[in-house]
């Protein structure tokens, strides 16, 4: 038996007989976060308090919010575990989630800011007609969250299984229920202030965790970068082929189709755009996307080190026979490093790094069904704030039980590949109504209506007509098939599909909105006259 072997299988049996310590530095966890919730609260009277936590929070603050929203189970377990069994396939992955930063900081960040005020759909409805536009706006902000929350919650049940030693479908069950449940608590508690300071403190821990990590791996390998990944490639049965594109993406489409969705899916991530409310300027919205940029582009950087470290110390084989698979990469490669207390921490920040993002996912899917829908479509403005959060609050519920039931039922997939897909769905149906709606006068109700129900069909039909759905054993419904569209990403097909059908629509609906509204928005955009401004306490 090999060394990596050896090692791996020491590994699996020492998380085994390690439960009680792995959860209890969960728990401290819970109950320090849990605390600092609580205390956030204290403050939060308002909606603008329970949605933009008051819009009080620095550039760098918000920055490192931010990379904790987006540095989610999928850039964690999921990269992290797609290069120890792919290597440079799954790195694509990093580059595809850090340039897409490049777009939202660009074209997006400072002109969402001052014309927005809780809501992606604020934005969209600013100049065409209210009900449509947030109609559309809210389902598909309701659609990206919960492709994103099944993703999250794949990896809170596989890393579970590992950590508890619990291989059932139940256990596992039991554990994706009780994540939700925190995750629920987070959110009614402490609103986007408390969910703020859970993120700052998680990007915190694990962007420090990573960076341990990666120079413990980096001295056992002198400091030497080949010597790494001349290591993993000698573990690794697919050779110098870890060293070369192709071994997960052998059709050049497919892989192009996830590189699209990447790149372009991040400025039409809602809970992403949620975050550039919670400052008090357009100046601090762009500071806390270059923070978060240095940020995630250093979390990434490690996440090369991280994976091929894995490789090489625990094994492709032995990962993926793992009780998480792929997603069980990053601990397996703490408990090799250093032991069951090292692994308990490693655990306890991927368990944070979920709770984190699923209670982002969960405050922007309540907002917006509390403030698009109920509050703007239902009784058409005529709710006062302290209504609109208690209905958000209720949408918490029921947004919290759904993430559950959806994430029982993908137990086992790939996370990043999970994300891949709300990815797809984000820059179908909401990216390119966003910039049309920013940089287009002439853009029309009915452009911006087809374009975000045009592109968000589009992309669940290519999904449940992919390998991604049915016809593989990596399938979410292995035993059937009904695959027609062969490619694993959507977004080759869905985003063009979307940029099509808005501006088409803009020709059928010309002249309906008010010229006076459109330059309003171009100004408001560009200077952030008359925009949202910070709530003193």
């Amino acid at each position: 038996m090999s060394s990596a072997f050896t090692t791996a299988s020491a590994a699996v049996q020492e998380i085994e007989s390690n439960p009680i310590l792995n959860m209890s530095i969960f728990a401290a966890f819970v109950a320090v976060t849990m605390f600092i919730v609580i205390r956030a609260s204290r403050n939060s009277k308002s909606a603008a308090d329970y949605y933009a936590g008051g819009r009080s929070f620095s550039g760098p603050q918000n920055g490192f919010a931010i990379s904790g929203d987006y540095l989610s189970a999928a850039s964690f377990l999921g990269i992290v575990g797609a290069i120890a069994v792919n290597g440079y396939d799954g790195f694509l992955y990093s580059i595809g989630f850090l340039v897409a930063w490049l777009v939202a900081l660009l074209l997006v960040a400072e002109l969402m800011r001052n014309t927005g005020k809780f809501t992606m759909a604020d934005v969209l409805s600013f100049r065409l007609k209210q009900t449509p536009v947030r109609m559309a706006a809210a389902i598909t902000t309701l659609a990206v969250c919960f492709f994103y929350l099944l993703a999250q919650m794949a990896g809170a049940g596989g890393l579970v299984s590992l950590l508890m030693g619990i291989d059932s479908r139940i256990g596992q069950s039991v554990v994706i229920a009780v994540v939700g449940i925190v995750m629920v608590l987070y959110v009614l508690i402490g609103g986007m202030k408390g969910t703020t300071w859970v993120q700052i403190v998680k990007a915190f821990l694990l962007i420090g965790g990573a960076l341990v990590m990666a120079i413990w791996v980096l001295a056992l390998n002198g400091f030497n970068l080949n010597t790494l990944l001349e290591s993993a490639v000698a573990a690794s049965e697919h050779g110098e082929a870890m060293l070369a594109p192709g071994l997960q993406y052998a059709n050049p489409l497919d892989f192009f189709s996830l590189a699209l969705a990447l790149v372009l899916g991040t400025a039409g991530l809602p809970h992403v755009l949620m975050r550039f409310y919670t400052v008090p300027t357009a100046k601090e919205a762009r500071r806390s996307v270059v923070w978060a940029i240095w940020l995630i582009g250093l979390f990434y950087l490690l996440s090369l080190v991280l994976g091929y470290g894995a490789g090489a110390l625990v094994g492709p084989e032995q990962i993926a026979a793992a009780p998480g698979g792929v997603n069980s990469a990053a601990p397996l490669l703490a408990n090799a490093l250093g032991g069951p207390l090292l692994m308990g921490f490693i655990s306890a920040v991927a368990f944070a790094t979920i709770l984190a993002v699923v209670a982002g996912l969960t405050i922007t899917a309540s907002a917006s069904f509390a403030h698009d829908i109920y509050a703007s479509v239902i009784k058409k403005g005529k709710v006062t704030g302290n209504g609109e959060v208690r209905v958000a609050r209720i949408t918490t519920l029921v947004v919290g039980a759904f993430a559950i039931i959806g994430g029982i039922g993908v137990q086992g997939q790939n996370v990043a590949f999970l994300v891949a897909l709300a990815f797809a769905v984000a820059a179908s149906a909401n990216l390119p109504t966003i910039l049309y709606s920013l940089f287009w006068r002439k853009f029309t109700t009915a452009g911006a209506v087809m374009s975000m129900y045009g592109g968000l069909g589009a992309a669940i039909i290519l999904i449940v007509l992919s390998p991604v759905f049915s016809g593989t054993e990596t399938s979410v419904f292995p035993a059937i098939d009904i695959v027609v569209f062969p490619l694993s990403n959507p977004g080759i097909i869905s985003i063009p599909v979307g940029f099509l059908l808005g501006f088409l629509g803009s020709f059928i609906g010309r002249g309906a909105e008010s010229p006076t509204l459109a330059a309003e928005m171009d100004v408001r955009s560009l200077t952030g006259h008359g925009a949202e401004k910070a709530v003193e306490h």
